[in-house]
């Protein structure tokens, strides 16, 4: 895990975790992990034995996927926002871990999810929290320029490897989180805010004894109908 932590940091690997607690037993099951990047959610899956395909839209974060999951990867360059190169009812599951807040529009990414997905297939979602990214406008003095119950662009600088790039991330509020899911044929069945992992307390306790429970991102597990 240590070398994960490295790659995509603390926050990552507690998403992963909880995505795959949010997935239960995966085994034999078609999954699409969308906006895969560099394949640690892929990679995990398929040591559980589901059958798993991904994309994204960068074929960088591909090229560090095939290094990390091998070239026999069902691996795709595509945009979440734009048609998708599946088969209608290919899926039993799709993650999008971390990945719909870089949108604008929900809309188009959640029609084509659901299009892909079986009938009763799953959606696991994870998103950047929106009240921790009010409250992080709040404590910055930008209160008045994002307002929570509006949807709202702004950037944030990371540095990964040496390099440094901005990231456009999007903010919406709850309500229209869940208004989105449910025009695009979803039911929601899970809203989850999970706390540490076990493993994570272990490898990290300093860190976790500072903030045993924070606000960080949310998940929804959100079935087809």
């Amino acid at each position: 895990m240590d070398d994960l932590v490295d790659h995509i940091g603390l926050g990552g690997v507690g998403a992963v975790v909880a995505m795959l607690a949010l997935a239960g037993d995966v085994a034999d099951r078609r999954i699409l992990d969308a906006g895969c990047g560099s394949g640690p959610l892929f990679a995990a899956l398929r040591d559980r034995s589901a059958i798993v395909s991904g994309f994204d839209a960068s074929a960088g974060m591909l090229e560090l996927a095939r290094r990390r999951l091998g070239d026999g990867a069902d691996l795709q360059v595509a945009d979440l926002g734009s048609p998708l190169p599946y088969s209608d009812d290919t899926f039993d599951d799709v993650v999008a871990s971390l990945v719909l807040h870089y949108l604008e529009d929900w809309g188009p990414a959640l029609a084509e999810l659901r299009r892909i997905l079986k009938p009763g297939g799953r959606l696991i979602a994870s998103v950047d929290h929106p009240f921790a990214i009010n409250l992080m406008h709040r404590q910055a003095g930008r209160e008045a320029e994002y307002r929570y119950f509006d949807t709202t662009n702004w950037t944030e600088e990371w540095t990964m490897g040496g390099q440094t790039a901005q990231m456009s991330i999007w903010h919406r509020p709850l309500h229209a989180m869940i208004e989105a899911f449910t025009r695009a044929g979803f039911r929601i069945t899970v809203i989850s805010e999970p706390g540490p992992d076990q493993a994570a307390r272990e490898l990290f306790p300093e860190v976790i004894a500072a903030k045993p429970r924070f606000l960080c991102f949310l998940f929804f597990v959100l079935q087809a109908d």
